[in-house]
């Protein structure tokens, strides 16, 4: 494995594209920021209460992947920094190709 390379890993499923994310909240910027052990890294400066957090990074996803918020929900970790979110409506390797140019220096491997 090169130095410096990161991945994260996609689980496709029959309901969407699973993405496992490690979300950062009160951060000074928002923005992808890559891979967290495994996770893609967000960073998003809305505080965790009320799940502002989980929200910001929902419409953060959206707006990478081109689609409707709508399509774009958190399933798992609505209190826990380490969360998984279900993208409705692409293709595995259409969420890992709109990850990659959002994020050059990540890769994004899907898992069957």
């Amino acid at each position: 494995m090169e130095l410096g390379f990161r991945m994260v890993l996609l689980s496709a499923t029959s309901a969407g594209v699973l993405i496992p994310a490690h979300v950062q909240p009160r951060a000074s910027k928002e923005r992808l920021v890559g891979d967290h052990g495994g996770a893609l890294k967000v960073a998003v400066t809305a505080p965790p209460e009320g799940g502002r957090a989980n929200e910001a990074v929902a419409e953060m996803l959206a707006r990478a992947l081109g689609v409707a918020r709508s399509r774009v929900t958190l399933a798992t970790g609505p209190a826990s920094r380490a969360k998984t979110f279900l993208v409705a409506g692409l293709a595995a390797e259409q969420v890992a190709l709109l990850l990659r140019v959002a994020l050059p220096g990540t890769e994004f491997a899907v898992r069957r």
